[in-house]
């Protein structure tokens, strides 16, 4: 979420008055209006309430492991935002017809990487590792962020940012290793955590195409189209899935979980960050996703009893510190004033 944000400033680099001010939201969806929300007290709390529900995600990845495979919990979660979103959506796909057939290939790829292949990923991985150390290895996204942006576009990266990449690089391998240095040198890493690692360079390609996107199609409807072609490309992995290991009933608690990662954090959390951005702006919303971080954590000892320990302090202190060597100290000034 964080590359979104940072992909969002280079394109909302639009001159601001005190009264009007037009900004891409860093979730890609929609432009919005800087004058068009209530306070900024209330415009944090948005944002920060959406940074909540990105982190509930993650962490009932975990708790739902053995209640839902991988494929199935994403099936279900996106044809629940689909569900969600039809009403508002579809009266409004005439009118974008033009610009979805224009951006088909575009819309495929954004879908599969950031829909179906990247949600997977997570899911998958969050069955083998905790979501403490899925939610800090994540917080290091912006260091794979200007690889993918090199490897597409060939956006190079200064001096600064390509040492902030090595060092979040290395926060991470600190957390990998679990306080024993000797397993990297046996390069036995767990699976899981290898795996959410690997999803990193996936949301890369899908935030650097994410730049591309029509301006034209409005962001429900592009939500929307994303999110029911996602939903299609699933079903080959959801099919294997239930082939395999028959699907049973998951309970109310289960269901309930579901209709929390399809509703809150497909559907309310982007509704939040969009209000959250049309007052304060993406710079100063950027930096409130490194409560992503903190947030997971505590819901995760919390809701799963697992621990902090202090190699993931140390981790995430090394990730973060990259981060900002990366982003630089203009970038927070500018979202202070």
């Amino acid at each position: 979420m964080l590359a979104q944000w940072r992909k969002a400033d280079r394109r909302a680099s639009i001159p601001r008055d005190d009264r009007k001010c037009s900004r891409l939201s860093p979730s890609g969806l929609e432009t919005v209006s800087a004058g068009s929300a209530g306070s900024r007290g209330t415009a944090f709390l948005l944002l920060a309430l959406a940074t909540l529900f990105w982190a509930g995600n993650w962490v009932l990845g975990r708790a739902l492991r053995d209640v839902f495979e991988p494929a199935a919990l994403n099936f279900w979660r996106w044809l629940i935002a689909v569900l969600a979103l039809a009403p508002f959506a579809v009266p409004r796909l005439r009118e974008h017809m033009g610009a979805i057939r224009r951006s088909a290939g575009l819309l495929l790829a954004l879908s599969f990487f950031g829909v179906a292949l990247f949600q997977w990923m997570i899911y998958e991985g969050l069955k083998t590792t905790t979501a403490v150390n899925a939610v800090l290895i994540n917080s290091s996204f912006p260091a794979f962020m200007l690889l993918c942006s090199w490897a597409i576009e060939r956006e190079r990266g200064t001096r600064r940012q390509i040492v902030g990449m090595l060092i979040s690089l290395a926060g991470i391998l600190v957390i990998m290793a679990r306080g024993d240095p000797a397993s990297l040198v046996r390069l036995e890493f767990h699976l899981g955590d290898a795996l959410i690692l690997l999803a990193m360079p996936v949301w890369g390609v899908y935030s650097v195409l994410l730049k591309r996107r029509p301006p034209e199609l409005d962001g429900i409807a592009f939500l929307f189209v994303i999110s029911l072609v996602g939903t299609v490309l699933i079903l080959p992995a959801f099919a294997l899935e239930a082939w395999h290991s028959p699907p049973r009933w998951p309970g109310p608690q289960g269901v309930a979980a579901a209709l929390y990662v399809g509703l809150g954090a497909s559907v309310a959390a982007f509704i939040c960050w969009n209000r959250g951005v049309a007052v304060v702006g993406a710079n100063a919303a950027g930096f409130t996703l490194h409560l992503l971080p903190a947030f997971g954590t505590l819901l995760a000892i919390v809701f799963l009893g697992e621990s902090f320990r202090l190699f993931h302090a140390a981790g995430i202190a090394t990730i973060l510190a990259g981060v900002a060597v990366a982003t630089g100290a203009a970038r927070l000034n500018r979202a202070a004033s």
